[in-house]
């Protein structure tokens, strides 16, 4: 017990000695004045860090329309960009991007398009879920009934949404969708 405490009485004495020797010459020139200009700094505070390894593909051109149609959707329907980071995040994990039409034997049930929707759950035709703006706006129409999905984590309220066997795999794909959202939400 003694050396425990003495240990961490080292411990907290060397952050003391180590705050000081930085904070001593930072502390001398606090009066001085100083020639600066004000910058501009960009800080998100409200979005949580990805979560997990992140994974990362090169897209095509289909799949960047597919992007852009995801963002001109939640812009449509009044959405904050959060809206879209977790739609393109959904969508990357349940089809790459790709528009999916039926895959046969390979398909998990009957699931088309961008996220993988189904019409025997409701989510509407196969034309319609085939549809990248009127399936974006079916995904969305069920994430605005999520609490709170605007400080949940990503995979949470994806999950919500898509009920998927894979519950954690959205995370996987955070921080592309934040990069292509970033990318192409103003252009």
């Amino acid at each position: 017990m003694n050396t425990i405490f003495r240990k961490s009485m080292l411990s907290v004495a060397g952050l003391a000695f180590a705050g000081g020797v930085f904070a001593g010459p930072i502390a001398a020139h606090a009066a001085t004045p100083v020639d600066a200009k004000p910058v501009a700094v960009a800080v998100q505070t409200n979005a949580p860090k990805p979560q997990g390894d992140q994974s990362h593909i090169s897209l095509n051109d289909e799949q960047t329309a597919n992007v852009k149609a995801i963002i001109a959707a939640t812009k449509k329907a009044g959405l904050p960009e959060r809206a879209a980071v977790i739609s393109i995040a959904t969508s990357l994990q349940e089809s790459k991007l790709e528009n999916l039409g039926h895959l046969g034997d390979m398909n998990d049930h009957d699931s088309l398009g961008l996220f993988q929707q189904r019409p025997s759950s409701g989510w509407g035709t196969p034309e319609q879920i085939t549809d990248p703006e009127y399936s974006t706006t079916a995904f969305l129409k069920g994430l605005k009934q999520v609490d709170g999905w605007q400080d949940m984590a990503l995979t949470d309220a994806a999950q919500t949404v898509q009920v998927s066997a894979y519950p954690d795999a959205y995370a996987q794909w955070e921080q592309q969708a934040t990069d292509l959202v970033a990318q192409h939400w103003n252009s």
